[in-house]
């Protein structure tokens, strides 16, 4: 697969840091001569292996995530006895007010997406996952308290923590969710919910128990070897699906401790059964305090997305022109790359002054700008020759 790079839009998540399809269902649209001949592919397929249905390998219905991933961590593995099927009923009455489905279009790659956000301020403030909107050139959501749809838009996101922050518009008076102060322990039962499958409608809710702590785990793009790894994460037992992405881990009390995350195809951890992760929401909420207050960093990027409207993989120095970057697989037409006169089989390797050995490089310079910053971009051709020039990004699909 291929990233379409948009200042650290996360079309480039599957080269990027923000490739985490964990639980994220993907819903195919027609197709285009457009998108047909982009030389893109859609990011964070939550597919079976090898199921290609002859529209790009995209799935007919909602994916399946691929289980958990290899442990890395140091928390050791302990299981428990898991919530119960009444203890599950009663957090599910309890906390599904509080939780939203997200639908997103995916206009760069042809597709629909779903997965789950959690209210955390009545005026229609959400958390969720940076790969649940990454791409998303449209999303809406649905408040499971009220049943009403709002439009939303990304107040900021953090691609290597896999947060981001919605906010509703026009929304108030939104039941919100308890979020915990507890210390998790491994053998702590737990609940987990979401919109598994991305069909919406009643939150899917699971049991299971917190099988370790602090564990790390790596997810690779296959198709580039580059990785990311999410670490500090809770592992449980409990059944995270595709769509459950950017739901709430919580307590048998309905308190939340964790923000779902699991696996994908493509963008994938090495299988480990069917064990789930979730981002601890301490972690989480600090990351959303800083997006709250408009407090941008290395990591965190607020308002919208730049683009610079190219496909793009890790060129190691292999290629056509022995130099480390970020090969071009594609140009989108009308975009600020076309007018630069990039072309595909072009190796970039510098933006803003940056020097750019990998399509992550590419992704970590332009997520520190926004539309309309001029950057100059320094790439070698197939010939080996050497061009520069000053280009306007435009705006472009969520990081």
């Amino acid at each position: 697969m291929v990233a379409a790079v948009g200042g650290g839009i996360a079309l480039l998540a599957l080269v990027g840091a923000g490739g985490f399809a964990a639980g994220w269902s993907l819903r195919p649209v027609a197709s285009s001569p457009a998108s047909a001949n982009s030389g893109y592919s859609a990011p964070y397929l939550p597919l079976n292996p090898g199921s290609d249905n002859g529209n790009g390998g995209l799935p007919q219905g909602g994916g399946q995530d691929q289980g958990g991933g290899q442990d890395q961590g140091n928390g050791g593995s302990t299981g428990g006895t898991g919530a119960t099927d009444a203890q599950v009923a009663a957090v599910a009455q309890k906390v599904d007010p509080a939780l939203v489905d997200i639908d997103t279009v995916l206009g760069y790659q042809n597709g629909e997406a779903a997965g789950t956000g959690i209210v955390i301020a009545s005026d229609g403030v959400v958390l969720t996952n940076n790969h649940v909107v990454a791409g998303a050139t449209s999303i809406t959501v649905t408040d499971i308290g009220n049943q009403k749809r709002y439009r939303a838009a990304v107040i900021g996101y953090d691609r290597s923590g896999d947060v981001a922050v919605l906010r509703l518009s026009g929304a108030s008076g939104l039941a919100t969710a308890k979020l915990s102060t507890a210390t998790v322990k491994a053998g702590d039962p737990v609940v987990a919910i979401g919109n598994a499958g991305g069909t919406g409608g009643t939150p899917s809710a699971v049991g299971g128990s917190v099988t370790a702590l602090n564990q790390s785990i790596t997810a690779q793009d296959e198709s580039t070897g580059s990785s990311e790894k999410l670490t500090g994460l809770i592992e449980v037992n409990a059944d995270i699906r595709a769509g459950d992405s950017g739901g709430p881990l919580l307590t048998t009390s309905g308190e939340v401790i964790g923000v779902n995350t699991a696996a994908s195809a493509g963008f994938q951890y090495q299988s480990a059964g069917g064990d789930g992760f979730a981002i601890p929401i301490a972690t989480a909420t600090e990351i959303a305090d800083q997006i709250r207050a408009g407090q941008s960093s290395s990591k965190i990027h607020i308002g919208e997305t730049a683009y610079l409207g190219i496909g793009a993989s890790s060129n190691t120095g292999r290629g056509s022109t022995g130099e480390s970057g970020a090969a071009v697989t594609g140009v989108v037409q009308g975009t600020p790359a076309e007018a630069a006169g990039l072309s595909r089989g072009d190796v970039i390797t510098s933006v803003a002054g940056n020097q750019v050995t990998s399509a992550t490089d590419l992704t970590t310079v332009l997520d520190q700008h926004h539309p309309g910053d001029r950057v100059k971009v320094v790439w070698t051709d197939l010939s080996g020759q050497s061009h520069s020039a000053s280009v306007k990004l435009a705006t472009g699909p969520v990081g």
